[in-house]
């Protein structure tokens, strides 16, 4: 299994950015799937996730109403759209994958198998 991500850039507070994650390997719907951020100093952060199905997705709540995690399985592709981004933002994005665990675990980074190698946001106020 191999992660992509790309997307990432400098923009300003506000601005939007669409980040992707290229999937290859393994039947890609049977994966779910998680966002993850990491800024220089801290630990790596929950951003978002999506179930294999696509049916249930859940966010970290300083990212709620303003990301939107999505898949594309016929594209083996999945995204996460920033919008109103904020100075907090700033991080390296990692995309990752695993096999069905437990809804309470997608948050936890120890949960997903495959990772991809990062994308940096920075967000200038």
């Amino acid at each position: 299994v191999q992660l992509q991500a790309s997307g990432g850039g400098l923009v300003q507070a506000g601005d939007s950015l669409r980040l992707s994650c290229a999937y290859s390997g393994r039947t890609f719907r049977d994966w779910d799937m998680g966002w993850f951020r990491q800024a220089p100093g801290k630990e790596r952060e929950f951003v978002a996730s999506m179930r294999w199905s696509g049916g249930t997705t859940i966010y970290a709540n300083a990212v709620k109403g303003r990301f939107t995690i999505s898949r594309d399985n016929a594209k083996n592709t999945i995204y996460l759209q920033m919008n109103s981004l904020k100075p907090d933002d700033t991080a390296l994005y990692y995309c990752a994958v695993t096999s069905r665990v437990a809804l309470s675990a997608l948050a936890l980074p120890s949960s997903y198998n495959y990772w991809g190698q990062g994308t940096q946001v920075t967000v200038s106020s």
